[in-house]
């Protein structure tokens, strides 16, 4: 009797399937687009895997399709497959319709789809079409059709019609560790002190600290160092070195810093090799490129591990370690560990800052997506582009190329709508540079002339700042008020940019440009407790992330002033090693011997200093301050 239920169960089941379009058996394959062997045209980014999951290849052509991108895969077996591609119409934000993002898919030579990335107005598991198999050996193809940074994902392969990944962001990422085979413990490296981010500041901190005994580990989520000041970004090096009591801050800049001054310059200009090569010098020093870090691993208000993936192979790392500095620029590990941090301007009256406004609010300094064109022999030709944002003879901008002034996101979270404002930075330019060349009165003078480089890596001043044990504020800076624990001198002005009201007047509430005001300041040397948590014990910090307000950050943020910082961090960090001590201990037992080490300082000597830019602070010649 038993028996006869049980059969009569399965048959019902097996029917239940049948008229829901289910098999008994469904193959898959996950293709994750980043990690394609032949990537053509197309780049990796990796800047907004935070929010959507992943990083994902970008057809960023500037109105010219790039080249193909392919890779081969095995397919579990032979049959029918229904292809998903994930992506995103990411112009959906500003106007409806179809976006410039087109690109196609082929397996085989077989053209699947070529009507991929223009539809929804978010990032989509699109349906692409169905392959017949009939070997598991395939050939995957993506076709960029238009060059407007087409966005893919991942590709989903299903012998299921109704197999759709999900959305859902946590659910989405158990889905990929599945199918990846990501579930197994990662492998795990241990150091003195674990660097996250290769900025100016990340490689100061991990130089600083190795030569002064510390094994370092230096990890960065882009192929490149250097962060604002490297070829993907083209922003020079601000601020002044070799100033203020210790002279000797800064030196490093000396050994790798670029000779040439200037923002959305040639690639050349900002010596990525430069960097990368003295990097590599450092024997204590274990660089890992093209890791980003996604999760930490506490005890109490320590930080025990940090956990980084490969943007490309997803390979995962865990960093143990009795140190870590966070130089992401955005806060990443502070937030993750549950550090103090703020966003956001302060109330006038909070820290008694004239420069502040009234009422508290998440104004920030936004993020600038610099661009330049050339003069070419010939006519070139630019498409139309026309999605979201009209210009007219008025509201255009007559200019052969953009540089810091181009600045979207004031108004915006610069965390959670990241990836909108690169691509607002991105669709005015296009759409500007698209009436230049066709409908503007000025369009002979454009004639001859093409966009040869837009940034697709943004350029961001403001997001999070991770507080300390002090917080530095306008009175500090205008008042010199003296600290025991003074270190890295700041030069530049209190420079803090707003939207610019002639660009408000035309494009309210939609800004992509920014205007500022210098205050200058007399040089002046910033606390080192500025440069630790003050709730999680053994994490420092360096770059624009530290223990300022918004005001105070108008100051320390350029690059130059937060390579002394890294230093600074370093030399604390050897004698955390050294003492079993935590950065808060340096501050209360062992500040004499920091001040030795910044007396001294850890760069090569006999350099010659060409880093004495300081525009922002209105001096050619800073006197060194005794």
């Amino acid at each position: 009797m038993k028996i006869v239920m049980i059969k009569k169960i399965i048959y019902i089941s097996l029917i239940w399937m049948v008229f829901h379009g289910a098999s008994l058996h469904a193959a898959s394959l996950l293709v994750e687009a980043e990690s394609f062997t032949e990537k053509g045209g197309w780049v990796v980014d990796q800047q907004f895997m935070d929010l959507m999951g992943s990083p994902y290849l970008l057809a960023h052509g500037l109105g010219s399709p790039v080249e193909n991108a392919s890779t081969n895969v095995q397919l579990p077996e032979n049959g029918t497959y229904y292809i998903f591609v994930r992506t995103y119409n990411w112009t959906s934000p500003w106007q409806e319709g179809e976006g410039p993002g087109l690109f196609g898919l082929s397996v085989n030579g077989k053209k699947i789809s070529y009507r991929l990335g223009i539809i929804g107005n978010q990032w989509i598991w699109q349906y692409a079409g169905q392959y017949q198999a009939t070997e598991k050996n395939i050939h995957i193809v993506l076709h960029d059709l238009k060059g407007f940074d087409g966005r893919c994902d991942a590709i989903y392969f299903t012998t299921r019609k109704d197999d759709i990944p999900p959305s859902d962001m946590a659910a989405l990422n158990n889905f990929r560790r599945a199918k990846l085979g990501l579930l197994a413990p990662p492998k795990t490296e241990s150091y003195d002190l674990v660097v996250i981010g290769a900025g100016i500041a990340g490689m100061s901190t991990a130089v600083s600290a190795a030569r002064l005994g510390c094994k370092v580990a230096l990890i960065n989520d882009r192929p490149v160092v250097g962060g604002n000041n490297s070829s993907e970004i083209r922003v020079h090096l601000g601020g002044a070195i070799e100033i203020g009591k210790y002279p000797e801050l800064g030196g490093l800049q000396k050994e790798f810093g670029p000779v040439k001054e200037g923002n959305a310059q040639p690639a050349g200009n900002y010596e990525d090799h430069k960097k990368m090569e003295w990097l590599q010098a450092e024997t204590n020093v274990s660089l890992f490129l093209n890791y980003r870090a996604f999760s930490v691993k506490k005890e109490e208000d320590r930080i025990i591990s940090i956990t980084a993936c490969h943007i490309e192979s997803g390979e995962e790392i865990e960093f143990y370690g009795r140190l870590f500095a966070d130089c992401t620029g955005d806060g990443t590990i502070g937030y993750l560990a549950g550090a103090d941090y703020r966003m956001g301007r302060e109330s006038r009256s909070e820290y008694g800052e004239t420069i502040a406004p009234e009422i508290a609010d998440s104004l920030v300094m936004g993020t600038s997506v610099q661009w330049y064109s050339v003069e070419d022999t010939k006519t070139s030709y630019f498409p139309e582009f026309r999605y979201g944002i009209e210009f007219n003879e008025e509201t255009c901008e007559p200019v052969t190329y953009g540089e810091w002034t181009w600045e979207t996101g004031m108004n915006k979270n610069q965390i959670n709508d990241s990836e909108q404002i690169r691509d607002y930075g991105m669709l005015v330019i296009y759409s500007n540079w698209s009436y230049l060349k066709n409908q503007s009165e000025r369009r002979k003078y454009y004639k001859k002339r093409s966009l040869e480089w837009v940034a697709y890596i943004a350029g961001k001043r403001e997001s999070r700042r991770l507080l300390g044990d002090y917080v530095l504020k306008e009175d500090d800076l205008t008042k010199h008020v003296a600290h025991e624990d003074a270190s890295f001198t700041t030069t530049w002005s209190i420079d803090l940019h707003r939207p610019d009201p002639e660009n408000t007047r035309y494009f309210p509430g939609r800004e992509f440009k920014a205007t500022t005001d210098h205050v200058v300041i007399y040089p002046y040397p910033v606390p080192y407790r500025c440069l630790y948590s003050r709730n999680i014990d053994n994490l420092f910090m360096a770059g624009r992330n530290i223990s300022v307000t918004h005001v105070a950050l108008g100051t320390v943020r350029v690059m130059r002033t937060t390579g002394m910082m890294g230093e600074v961090v370093g030399m604390a960090a050897s004698l955390c090693k050294k003492y079993q001590a935590t950065p808060r201990d340096i501050y209360h037992y062992y500040l004499e011997e920091l001040k030795s080490l910044m007396q001294k300082g850890v760069n090569k000597k006999g350099l010659p200093n060409n880093q004495r830019y300081n525009e922002g602070g209105r001096l050619n010649q800073i006197p060194k301050v005794k």
